[in-house]
C-alpha cells in the first residue's frame, strides 16, 4: 500500500503546486481562461493507459519505471485542479482583495496572505476528487507490470482468484478515504474562521 501511497500522493503535491500558478494566471487575466482551462482539460481525456505507455518515449525512462506513473498523474492532476484554482480565487470577494491592497498589502503578500487562504475551501474540493482519481488511476499501471495494489487485481484475474480482487478493492478505498480525510482536516486547519464555536452549555444570550 505504501508505494500505491507514493505514486498517489506525490502527483497530487506536485500537481497542485503547478496549478496554483496556472489558476491564478487563469483568473488574473481573462484571455487566458478559455485556452488554459480547456487546454489542460483536453488532457484528462487521455486514457491512462495509453498516456502510461506514451511517457516513456516522452521522458526516456523505462517501461517500468515509476516515474511514468508520476508524470502522468500529475498531468491529471493539473487537469483536474486548474480550473479548480481559478474559481476558488474568483470566489474571493473584490472588496476584500481592495481593502488588503488599501492596507499596504503587495500583490504577491496578498495572493499568500489573503486570496489563497480564503480560496482554500474551493481548492480542497478539488484536491480530494483529484486524490481519489489518483488512486484509482494508479491501479491501471498493474498491467504494465508496476507493483502497487493494482498487482492483486491482476493477479485474481490471472489466477481466477477472487480473494486478491476484493482485497485490493477495499485497500483501495481505504487509501482513498485516508487522503480523503487527510485533505479535509488540512483543509480545516488552514480555514480556522469557517469552525463555529461550539455552544457552552449554561450560556446565556
Amino acid at each position: 500500500m505504501a508505494t500505491h501511497a507514493v505514486l498517489a500522493v506525490v502527483p497530487l503535491v506536485v500537481g497542485l503546486a503547478l496549478a496554483l500558478p496556472l489558476g491564478w494566471l487563469a483568473q488574473r487575466y481573462r484571455w487566458l481562461r478559455t485556452p488554459l482551462v480547456a487546454g489542460t482539460g483536453l488532457l484528462y481525456t487521455i486514457p491512462s493507459l495509453a498516456l502510461f505507455i506514451l511517457m516513456p518515449l516522452v521522458l526516456g525512462t523505462g517501461i517500468l519505471d515509476p516515474l511514468n506513473v508520476v508524470v502522468a498523474l500529475t498531468v491529471y492532476t493539473v487537469a483536474l485542479l486548474d480550473r479548480t484554482v481559478a474559481d476558488g480565487l474568483g470566489a474571493v470577494p473584490d472588496e476584500v482583495a481592495q481593502a488588503a491592497t488599501a492596507m499596504g498589502i503587495g500583490r504577491v503578500r496578498r495572493f499568500f496572505t489573503v486570496e489563497l487562504p480564503l480560496a482554500v475551501p474551493v481548492i480542497a474540493a478539488g484536491l480530494r476528487v483529484a486524490a481519489v482519481s489518483n488512486v484509482s488511476i494508479v491501479s491501471v499501471a498493474a498491467l504494465l507490470g508496476i507493483a502497487q495494489l493494482g498487482s492483486l487485481f491482476t493477479d485474481g484475474f490471472a489466477r481466477d482468484f477472487v480473494d486478491p480482487i476484493v482485497v485490493g478493492i477495499i485497500a483501495c478505498m481505504v487509501l482513498a478515504l485516508a487522503l480523503d480525510l487527510a485533505i479535509l482536516g488540512v483543509s480545516r486547519v488552514l480555514t480556522p474562521w469557517l469552525r463555529g464555536e461550539r455552544p457552552v452549555a449554561g450560556r446565556t444570550a
